[in-house]
C-alpha cells in the first residue's frame, strides 16, 4: 500500500510539471504574439513618419527613456530591474532595426567597456563601428558615416576624460545621452596562480583603478599601459606569465580566463558615457543639460559667479561643473556645466535665454535623458 501511495504521489508531481510546462508554452506563444505585434506597430510608426533617410531619423531617446522608466516602475518581479531593462532595451533595438540597424561608432577596439555601454544603451541590433580615438568617434558622427557615438567622459575614482570635453570647442555635436556603467575589472590570465603573474597589461586608468589591489597582490609585477584594456587583452592572452586587468567580455573575446574578479578598489566605481549625436531631441520628463560657458573678458574678478549666480537664483540644480583651459587667452578657462532640466523647458529656457549677454558666452551643448544606473553587474 505505501509502494502504491509513493506512485500515485509521483504521478501526480509528474502531472503537475506537465501542467506547469504547459501554461510556459502557452505564455512563450503569447509573448511572441505580443513582440510580433510590437514590431508591426513600430513599422506603422515608420509609414507614418513618411519616407526617411536614415534609421537615425526613426529613433526617438526621449522616447525610449519614457518607456523604460516605465518599465522600471512597473516591474514587480522575480526579475530584476536591470533584467527587465535588458529584454525591453533588446526589443526595441530589434523592432528600430526592421527599418535599418543604427550605425553606433565607440572608441574601440571591440570587448572595451565602451562597448558594453553601447550595447547597454542601444541593444545588439545596431551594426557598431570600432573606432582608435575619441576624436575618430566625433568626425564620424559629424560627417554622417555614424548615426550615433559614444565615448567616455568621466570616472567615478579617476575624473573626468578632458580629451572628450576639449572636443566640444569646435565641433558642432549635440550630446543626445548619456550612460552610467558600473566597472568591474578582473584578472585575466592563463597564469593558474598569481606566482606566475610577471607583467599586467591594462590601461592607465583601470590600473590606477585597481592600484592597491595590485600593490597586495602583485607587487614584484610589472605594470604596462596600453590603448585599452581590450588591447590588454589581446597582449595577454599568448603569454602565460602575463595578465590583463579588463572586463570579462574582453575575457570573452580573446579567450582569457578569469584568474580574480572584482578587483577594483573601489566597488562603486563607475563611468559615465556620453552619447554624441547631430541634434537635440525632446524632453523625456526627466532631463539633465550639458553647458559650456565663459565670460567674454575671460580672467576677469568674479566671472564664474557671473555665470553660476543666474542658476542659482533660479534654484536649478547643478550636477557637476569642470574647468578647461581656453584657446582665446591665457590663463583664462571655460566651464563645462551640467543642470537638471531640458533647454526647452522652464526655469531653464529663460535663464539661458539672460544668460546669453556681451558679457557671457552659453553653449548648449546637449538636453538628453538622464542616465538609469542599473543594478549592479558584472560583466
Amino acid at each position: 500500500m505505501p509502494d502504491k501511495d509513493r506512485s500515485n504521489d509521483k504521478h501526480g508531481d509528474s502531472l503537475d510539471l506537465k501542467n506547469v510546462r504547459s501554461r510556459i508554452d502557452g505564455l512563450d506563444r503569447e509573448i511572441q504574439r505580443l513582440i510580433s505585434e510590437r514590431a508591426s506597430l513600430a513599422l506603422d510608426v515608420g509609414q507614418a513618419k513618411g519616407k526617411l533617410a536614415n534609421a537615425v531619423d526613426y529613433y526617438r531617446p526621449d522616447r525610449e527613456a519614457q518607456v523604460l522608466r516605465l518599465v522600471r516602475e512597473n516591474n514587480q518581479g522575480p526579475l530584476s530591474d536591470e533584467e527587465m531593462l535588458r529584454l525591453f532595451r533588446e526589443i526595441m533595438s530589434a523592432c528600430l532595426a526592421q527599418q535599418e540597424p543604427l550605425n553606433i561608432a565607440y572608441l574601440g577596439p571591440e570587448g572595451t567597456f565602451t562597448q558594453q555601454a553601447v550595447n547597454r544603451h542601444f541593444g545588439h541590433s545596431i551594426h557598431s563601428i570600432a573606432l582608435a580615438g575619441i576624436e575618430d568617434v566625433f568626425r564620424q558622427v559629424q560627417s554622417a558615416d555614424a548615426d550615433f557615438g559614444v565615448v567616455p567622459v568621466e570616472n567615478s575614482t579617476q575624473g573626468v576624460v578632458s580629451h572628450t570635453l576639449d572636443m566640444f570647442y569646435d565641433s558642432k555635436i549635440k550630446i543626445c545621452g548619456e550612460i552610467a556603467l558600473r566597472i568591474h575589472q578582473n584578472l585575466l590570465t592563463h597564469a593558474r596562480s598569481l606566482n606566475q603573474v610577471e607583467r599586467i597589461y591594462s590601461h592607465q586608468q583601470s590600473l590606477s583603478q585597481c592600484r592597491h589591489w595590485i600593490r597586495a597582490n602583485l607587487p614584484k609585477a610589472e605594470c604596462i599601459a596600453v590603448s585599452s584594456n581590450a588591447e590588454a587583452a589581446r597582449r595577454a592572452r599568448n603569454a602565460p606569465d602575463a595578465a590583463a586587468i579588463a572586463s570579462r567580455t574582453a575575457g570573452r573575446i580573446y579567450d582569457l580566463p578569469v584568474l580574480f574578479s572584482r578587483i577594483e578598489d573601489q566597488q562603486d566605481n563607475t563611468t559615465r558615457f556620453l552619447v554624441l549625436g547631430r541634434e537635440l531631441f525632446p524632453p523625456s520628463g526627466n532631463d539633465k543639460t550639458s553647458l559650456m560657458m565663459a565670460t567674454r573678458a575671460g580672467d576677469g574678478p568674479g566671472d564664474l559667479y557671473s555665470l553660476l549666480e543666474p542658476l542659482n537664483n533660479e534654484s536649478i540644480n547643478m550636477t557637476r561643473i569642470e574647468s578647461r583651459p581656453s584657446r582665446e587667452s591665457t590663463w583664462g578657462y571655460v566651464f563645462f556645466v551640467d543642470v537638471l532640466g531640458h533647454a526647452d523647458e522652464e526655469p531653464l529656457k529663460s535663464v539661458l535665454r539672460d544668460l546669453d549677454s556681451k558679457e557671457r558666452v552659453v553653449r548648449v551643448l546637449g538636453s538628453y535623458p538622464q542616465a538609469m544606473l542599473d543594478p549592479d553587474s558584472d560583466q
